[in-house]
């Protein structure tokens, strides 16, 4: 009895062991703990080797019409030139190439690029001859003007067929004007409307012809002939300067 007792407790004993043995490899064998990933190495270049460079980014597409809708239009750039044209002095009457444009401020479109000539003219003042450059697209040209300064009168009589009348010769930008008593005689014209313009000293004789109309014979009541002479070559200076566009 005694005999099978012990053998029943050796062979517990065996059995707690190999218990005990198992739980101790099962703890040594247990799966690791996960491990954050390492960063990925990056290839570093030899000393002395060029950086290769990055890809540029894409240029953006042109978003596609929508189905049914027309294509967005393309830009196209201007082939020919427009002029703006602008002047300090009211009513400036524009020319380019001899055409009459217009009153300033005022616009020439549609000009092929190439050299044009400008004039501008406006009552008083000299007018503006220049030679401009056009190229495609806009471009404005302001324009001042010189003033011309006359104020100039003489005491005259004109003779005419029968008898003669007295009275006064006065000039400004504006004008040539004859005032008198017998009005039939009396007249006011631009300086470019006056066709011949000219003074005889020997004779005491300024001659003036309005253009398309009448001529007039004036001399001096006193027979000065160097007021008649004075006051041709002021007005006659300025008749000029209008005429040739300032030069």
């Amino acid at each position: 009895m005694s005999g099978r007792i012990l053998v029943i407790s050796g062979a517990g004993v065996a059995v707690v062991a190999a218990i005990g043995l198992l739980v101790l490899v099962v703890g040594r064998t247990a799966p690791p703990e996960p491990v954050a990933d390492a960063p990925a190495a990056t290839a570093t270049p030899p000393a002395g080797a060029e950086p290769v460079p990055e890809p540029e980014p894409a240029a953006p597409r042109r978003p596609a019409a929508a189905p049914g809708e027309p294509a967005p239009p393309v830009p196209v750039a201007p082939t020919t030139g427009t002029l703006r044209i602008v002047s300090d002095v009211p009513d400036t009457s524009v020319f380019i190439d001899r055409r009459f444009l217009g009153a300033a401020p005022v616009m020439a479109a549609d000009l092929a690029p190439g050299t044009y000539t400008l004039l501008l003219s406006a009552t008083g003042y000299e007018a503006i001859s220049e030679t401009v450059e056009v190229a495609p697209g806009e471009r404005e040209i302001s324009v001042s003007f010189r003033e011309i300064r006359l104020e100039a009168s003489v005491v005259v009589v004109h003779k005419h067929r029968l008898g003669s009348c007295r009275g006064t010769l006065s000039a400004t930008p504006k004008g040539l004007v004859y005032t008198t008593d017998t009005r039939d005689h009396a007249f006011s014209v631009s300086l470019t409307g006056v066709e011949t313009f000219e003074v005889d000293y020997l004779q005491n004789n300024l001659r003036v012809k309005i253009r398309g109309g009448q001529t007039f014979n004036f001399e001096d009541p006193d027979a000065d002939r160097d007021r008649l002479f004075v006051f041709h070559r002021d007005v006659d200076k300025a008749r000029q300067r209008l005429m040739a566009g300032g030069r």
